[in-house]
């Protein structure tokens, strides 16, 4: 890992425990497969979505949204931070549901001086602390995938690459929000309740979706919602709390296999092949190899035929030849 932000992924178990780690209680996410606002309320309480997209990287900055209007009093008033670093959007969005709505959710200690010590700040200075809270950055990193091969050097992106970027959506006195550490303020979507929000913000992702070709369909969106194990034990519903345990289980062991970096055990299981392969002889091992690079030539042949890369005369010719 590097000393700065890491890649993480849209993924509702790692945001769970990332923000469970953060002294965070009764709070979790849910991935969201449709823009169903029925199946969203259910989910309730919805206390906001994080949505990833592709960023655009050749757009130029608008002095006015392409849906909705800034709103310069919001970022003053409520907890709005500028991106200061890369790769830490996706905290970034969910804080900024998360230290809005400290007055419905328990955010713990930590998070509530973090709150407090930058409330008077202006949302770059509030961005600045943000990047560099070691608190945060290292739970945030905690969930980043063991990469030993991860080139850290800093570059800036081309309208080439493929960039991510996530946003928030959530209700804030009296408003449908969109928080965006890229924009110079929130942006206002109109005037919305609390409990119209999961009805309110379909329309406003449809939007966000449309402006893309109709090919696109990289995007993620999960919601953060009460701990669904809360409303099982209300209701009594013993198998849908086994069922909600269960998925924690799980998160817990895809968090912990995030962690390992795998390269040592790989290269032992490589070495144990081969040792497997030399056993039977020298004739065994080069047959062993000749059928691999057979295999692979095939393969390799197929997958550019498939991509209309080759002909069929180019792909017999590439064909390695029987022995």
């Amino acid at each position: 890992m590097s000393a700065g932000w890491n890649t993480i992924e849209s993924d509702a178990g790692v945001f769970t425990y990332l923000l469970e780690n953060l002294g965070v209680k009764d709070v979790q996410f849910v991935e969201l497969f449709s823009l169903d606002a029925e199946s969203l309320h259910q989910r309730g309480p919805v206390y906001g979505v994080i949505f990833l997209f592709k960023y655009p990287v050749g757009e130029k900055a608008r002095e006015t949204p392409i849906d909705g209007a800034f709103d310069y009093d919001a970022a003053e008033s409520r907890f709005f931070a500028a991106q200061t670093i890369q790769n830490a959007c996706g905290t970034q969005a969910l804080l900024s549901v998360l230290l809005n709505k400290d007055d419905l959710i328990d955010i713990g200690p930590k998070l509530r001086e973090f709150k407090d010590f930058t409330g008077a700040f202006p949302a770059d200075l509030r961005g600045e602390a943000l990047s560099n809270s070691e608190l945060i950055r290292d739970v945030h990193n905690s969930f980043a995938r063991a990469s030993p091969f991860a080139d850290e050097a800093q570059r800036l992106a081309t309208e080439e690459d493929d960039v991510y970027h996530f946003v928030a959506y959530t209700e804030m006195g009296g408003k449908l929000y969109e928080l965006d550490g890229l924009q110079p303020a929130p942006i206002s979507h109109g005037s919305c309740s609390f409990e119209e929000f999961p009805k309110k913000v379909i329309p406003v992702l449809q939007r966000r979706i449309e402006r893309y070709p109709a090919q696109e369909i990289r995007f993620n969106l999960v919601a953060m919602v009460q701990d669904l194990r809360i409303r099982a034990r209300e209701i009594g519903d013993q198998d849908w709390l086994y069922q909600e345990e269960q998925k924690r289980n799980a998160w817990q062991w895809e968090n912990a296999l995030r962690r390992h970096n795998f390269v040592g055990f790989i290269g032992e299981t490589l070495k144990g092949v081969v040792r497997s392969k030399l056993a039977g002889g020298e004739a065994k091992y080069a047959e062993w190899v000749d059928e691999a690079t057979k295999t692979t030539s095939t393969r390799r042949t197929e997958r550019r035929r498939a991509k209309g890369g080759v002909s069929e005369e180019e792909a017999d010719e590439e064909r390695v030849p029987e022995q």
